[in-house]
């Protein structure tokens, strides 16, 4: 029997005790998360600032994941019900097709630098002459700012310019950008450090020339368009069968809500925002900088000049397959940050085998695929409620005080119930603890 076999109907020891039996975990590792010791409070004061606890969201798997034919246990940091659920039944869909297909293009990160007073074309095609000739000396500064990534093969690699004319509403600004192989890292300080060498330097040649210009800022950007990541899947159109329901119906579908996406901001921003569950969530777990791939993805999608859904898919009628794809920025590290402090981050790439940053990006893209894969088969089919109600009458039973012996008994009593809030919850768990203590 696969150890994942009902596993969310499991108890928590007894999952643990499952990672432990399959090897993903150790003893004392299973220990101490049945302890909950996610983040002692004396690293928590080193982390951040002004602090004065901890604030514990959950940690789950998501399990099926077959990615370039490795399998893969996917840790999720998250508190929305449903979407480590719907994680894990996308990638068991994919997963019976073969699994997913994922790729680097370029993993470089761009950092930036803007220059003022630079009023017509004229100057800024001189400039940019003078920076092209000078391209060694401005990339050997920035390498001796940071040695050691040069030591270990990455650094500065190019640096270009462009220039935005003064307008009505702006100023003229010229820009320099620089690009840099930041190896393992997702090298925010690392680029900062080299940007602000190459500011000093620019400042200190223009006064010294008598120059006009000066600079105005220096910092990396989050909108990394050097650092890209695909992942691919074809699913037979059979897979996506449910009672009722033909998967070739389904797929179709699925294809023109994917277009719907392309065509509709409204729609855009919460196609993506659904494949951002997945993604932020694995994100978060491995101690990378959530907000950085937020704005990072999210700037990508503007990138044809409209807001679109990130994800394509196309059926083919003729074999009667649907296909899949995502090609997504993804500045993310497998050092530095929290990555090597935070004990849960390293808990969550000890159970991903502890891949290289390049591997990760194929993971994450893959969790926001199969996200994103499974949100579109229920919006299209039976709607994406009905997924969710189970989740929200566990939530509510919660939330009204039912405690653990008595919260799968309230939840499915309140499924029966034709409207779901609290009033109802609280009722109905009146009426068990009533009925259960007559019975007693």
């Amino acid at each position: 029997m696969s150890i994942w076999k009902q596993f969310y109907k499991q108890s928590l020891t007894e999952r643990l005790n499952r990672l432990v039996n399959g090897r993903y975990l150790n003893e004392k590792t299973a220990t101490w998360l049945a302890n909950n010791q996610s983040l002692p409070l004396e690293i928590a004061d080193h982390m951040s600032e002004n602090v004065i606890g901890t604030y514990g969201l959950p940690f789950g798997v998501a399990l099926n994941f077959m990615i370039n034919q490795k399998d893969y246990l996917i840790p999720m940091v998250i508190e929305e019900p449903s979407v480590i659920a719907a994680a894990s039944y996308g990638a068991k869909l994919v997963r019976k097709n073969g699994g997913f297909t994922a790729h680097v293009s370029k993993r470089l990160m761009t950092g930036e630098i803007a220059l003022l007073n630079v009023q017509t074309q004229n100057e800024a095609n001189e400039l940019t002459t003078w920076i092209n000739a000078h391209k060694n000396d401005l990339l050997d500064v920035a390498r001796s700012a940071h040695p050691s990534i040069v030591k270990r093969g990455g650094g500065p690699i190019d640096i270009r310019t462009h220039y935005y004319p003064q307008t009505e509403q702006t100023a003229a600004f010229f820009v320099l950008y620089l690009t840099v192989d930041t190896k393992e890292a997702m090298g925010a300080n690392m680029m900062n450090t080299m940007l602000e060498a190459i500011d000093h330097y620019l400042n200190h040649y223009f006064h010294e020339h008598n120059l006009p210009y000066e600079t105005l800022l220096a910092i990396l950007s989050n909108y990394t368009t050097d650092c890209l990541v695909t992942v691919s899947t074809t699913i037979s159109a059979d897979t996506l069968t449910k009672q009722h329901l033909s998967g070739q119906w389904v797929a179709k579908r699925i294809a023109l809500a994917s277009q719907f996406a392309k065509t509709d901001t409204y729609r855009a921003a919460t196609h993506n925002k659904g494949m951002m569950n997945g993604i932020d969530a694995i994100v978060l777990a491995t101690g990378n900088d959530w907000r950085a791939i937020e704005a990072s993805i999210h700037a990508y999608a503007t990138k044809t000049g409209q807001y679109q859904g990130l994800t394509t898919w196309t059926y083919d009628e003729t074999n009667q397959r649907l296909h899949g794809e995502l090609t997504i920025s993804m500045p993310i590290g497998t050092v530095g940050g929290s990555i090597g402090i935070h004990p849960s981050a390293k808990l969550a790439h000890q159970l991903l085998g502890h891949p290289d940053a390049k591997t990760l990006m194929t993971i994450i893209a893959s969790v926001g695929l199969a996200q994103n894969f499974a949100a579109l088969r229920a919006l299209v089919s039976e709607g994406i409620q009905t997924g969710h109600m189970r989740l929200q009458a566990k939530s509510l039973a919660i939330q009204v005080g039912a405690q653990s012996d008595e919260v799968e008994s309230v939840t499915e009593k309140l499924l029966q119930q034709p409207q779901l809030n609290q009033e109802t919850a609280k009722q109905v768990l009146l009426n068990w603890r009533n009925n259960h203590s007559t019975h007693n």
